[in-house]
């Protein structure tokens, strides 16, 4: 008798079609919310990224068009451009320097290096070695300026995405004068 009454409440459970969109509504949300909050924080990473490189040619592309000698003043307003183009102002940092490539050595100098924000060293002579290959083959006694930037993205909510730095490597070459002069 119990087996035939619990057999007949399970066969009717079954068959019973009420409460399924309730049942589904509650397992699918959790996945719809984390794919919105997840696909937020993707873009926000790549708008970052974004903007960090513009923000780094801009910078190269200002000082390539400079005739007179950048001093730090000048430097820190380029500090400031990059912040209030990047944003997220967490971590900011560049280094901006002026490279020349000599033929006969087959080596590259630093004219003059000037770093802002979390970078500990100026780029020299004894590190450029370091960035050779990085470098884009130049003619004897040209020059190149360099902008190193730096930004750590903090994602805005945990999806599975650690905090991201996003490190820049640009290269510009002086469009009015050959040598910038830097007093920094």
């Amino acid at each position: 008798m119990i087996k035939r009454i619990s057999t007949h409440l399970l066969k009717r459970f079954r068959t019973r079609e009420d409460g399924v969109i309730a049942v589904e509504a509650l397992l699918i949300t959790p996945i719809l919310f984390w794919t919105i909050m997840a696909g937020y924080t993707f873009f926000e990473a790549y708008r970052q990224s974004a903007a960090n490189i513009k923000a780094a040619h801009t910078i190269g592309d200002l000082i390539s068009r400079e005739t007179r000698e950048i001093d730090n003043v000048y430097i820190d307003s380029m500090q400031e451009m990059f912040g209030l183009m990047v944003v997220n102002h967490a971590d900011l940092k560049f280094r901006i320097s002026v490279v020349l490539y000599d033929e006969a050595s087959d080596s590259h100098t630093v004219n003059w290096s000037a770093i802002r924000g979390g970078y500990v060293e100026k780029l020299t002579d004894d590190n450029i070695v370091n960035y050779r290959d990085a470098l884009p083959p130049m003619s004897d006694q040209n020059t190149l300026i360099l902008v190193e930037t730096s930004n750590t993205f903090i994602p805005p909510f945990r999806v599975g995405l650690d905090n991201v730095e996003l490190n820049n490597f640009i290269f510009t070459r002086p469009r009015f004068a050959n040598n910038i002069k830097g007093n920094v």
